[in-house]
Order: C-alpha cells, then sequence, then structure tokens
C-alpha cells in the first residue's frame, strides 16, 4: 500500500503563510493520478482544499481560492500546499490523499491512500 506523509503544519498568525508537503512512498512500484489536500475542523465534514492532477490541473475549493496554491514533484513525489494569506478558518487538519496504481501479488490495482493529518492552526 502507498504510504502519504504530511509535514510543515504548525502555528501561524492570522495573515501569515505556510507550506504544507506531503511525500509518498511505497514497496512496490507505483504510479500516482491525482493528489490532493482535505481538512477537517472540529465539528465540520472533511472538504476539498485543493487537488491536482498527473497532468497539472488543478481545482480549488472557494475559500481558498487566490490565498492557496497546490503543486507537486512528480520525480519526489510530493504534494505541497503553499497557504498565504492565512485566516483563523483555516484552522483544521489538513490531510493528504492521492489515488494511482500499484503492482501487487495479483498485478497492478488501484490504490487510494490517506495520510495521517497535520494541523494547522491560525490564531493570534
Amino acid at each position: 500500500q502507498v504510504q502519504l506523509v504530511e509535514s510543515g503544519g504548525g502555528l501561524v498568525q492570522p495573515g501569515g503563510s505556510l507550506r504544507l508537503s506531503c511525500a509518498a512512498s511505497g514497496r512496490s512500484i507505483f504510479t500516482i493520478n491525482a493528489m490532493g489536500w482535505y481538512r477537517q475542523a472540529p465539528g465540520k465534514q472533511r472538504e476539498l482544499v485543493a487537488a491536482i492532477t498527473n497532468t497539472d490541473s488543478t481545482n480549488y475549493g472557494d475559500s481558498v481560492k487566490g490565498r492557496f496554491t497546490i503543486s507537486r514533484d512528480n520525480a519526489k513525489n510530493t504534494l505541497y500546499l503553499h497557504m498565504n494569506s492565512l485566516k483563523p478558518e483555516d484552522t483544521a487538519v489538513y490531510y493528504c490523499n492521492a489515488d494511482g496504481r500499484e503492482v501487487t501479488r495479483m498485478g497492478w490495482s488501484t490504490f487510494e491512500s490517506w495520510g495521517q493529518g497535520t494541523q494547522v492552526t491560525v490564531s493570534s
């Protein structure tokens, strides 16, 4: 199974910036199609923040358009989220998601993986 590990979360003041990273790894050969960032605030449902395909087509949640930028380094199997002009309402646990194909004992199989999440807190 492909594993995702997020990093880069923390405490930042309103108006500040953070960069999240998500590194994908696995014991077998794999290819990644789409990757994305989701977030979940206390008492709320998980929501899409931003997503990017393997052709670099991007999609953003309305609340982060113009402030967040998603990017990926395919050579490093790493996903990034550059967050600017952060607001208190951006406070949440941010999760990385990826789907693609990997080699298993049965041959090529599809997968979808989630990271463990990283906390982002925007507060003065």
